[in-house]
């Protein structure tokens, strides 16, 4: 028999998982188990000796969420917890270059290269805890973009919008918001200079448009680190951060994690 009590926490007999937040569409999720197995949207879960483990959940995540455990004995279970379901923006920009609504034929092998080094880096697994203390804000200035937002380029429906957009003259400082490892730094065509950093167990953060990077591949950075400058590099209307975050591919909102700010 399952007893659930509440959104957050199962129990089967000895067998339980407990959430450290409620679920809703675009969160970083941590908890604790006792189980010796734990699926979540198709991916087995990585649980330290504490019982400690870390997901996330995408812009669209639908309710309810499928966990799958196993007991120490091999007992199967299997539960259901309801996902909070947000609405989004609808943004409309004008005056973006045609050629970035529809890029040209002969940059296609480029983009397809961007994209593939994107998902090999956010693909990685990393045994580190970086993404378990408390995040701060990158950069300074005004919010210009939010999560999960869909963008209207010239009259054209794109795809939705997976970050916070922090606007901000070009050379403003951004910051590592937490520890973590570099793994990518590439001008891309559309995002321009991008820089990944990884905090361990599939969770990283995507800093994109930027002018200056300030440090290399393999790099370990520590939180609050001059990690780079705002740009308008790439595909953008101006300067301004755009700071992505992943658990795998699964896209997350960072405003999550950070407190309110003025």
């Amino acid at each position: 028999m399952v007893l659930c009590l509440g959104a957050n926490t199962l129990l089967a007999a000895s067998l339980y998982v407990e959430f450290d937040r409620s679920l809703i569409q675009g969160a970083m999720v941590t908890g604790q188990t006792n189980a010796t197995s734990l699926q979540v949207l198709g991916r087995e879960l990585h649980i330290d000796d504490g019982g400690r483990f870390v997901f996330g959940l995408g812009r669209d995540t639908k309710s309810p969420l499928a966990v799958a455990l196993t007991s120490p004995s091999g007992v199967e279970k299997k539960q259901y917890f309801e996902v909070e379901q947000r609405h989004y923006d609808l943004q409309k920009i004008d005056g973006v270059a045609q050629k970035y609504v529809t890029p040209p034929a002969e940059v296609l092998d480029r983009i397809h290269s961007d994209s593939q080094a994107i998902k090999k880096v956010r693909a990685r697994f990393r045994m580190a805890n970086d993404y378990a203390s408390a995040f701060i804000w990158p950069a300074e200035g005004r919010i210009s973009g939010v999560y999960g937002s869909q963008r209207v380029f010239n009259g054209v429906p794109k795809r939705p919008h997976y970050g916070i957009d922090i606007a901000a003259k070009t050379g403003t400082p951004v910051i590592a918001p937490a520890d973590g490892l570099v793994v990518l730094v590439r001008d891309m065509y559309y995002s321009g200079w991008t820089l990944v950093v990884d905090h361990g167990r599939g969770i990283s953060s995507t800093f994109i448009h930027l002018n200056n990077v300030h440090v290399s591949v393999g790099q370990s950075v520590e939180q609050g680190a001059h990690i780079a400058d705002i740009g308008a590099t790439g595909r953008v209307t101006g300067p301004h951060l755009d700071w992505r975050m992943n658990w795998f591919e699964q896209r997350l909102d960072p405003q999550l994690l950070l407190s309110p700010r003025n």
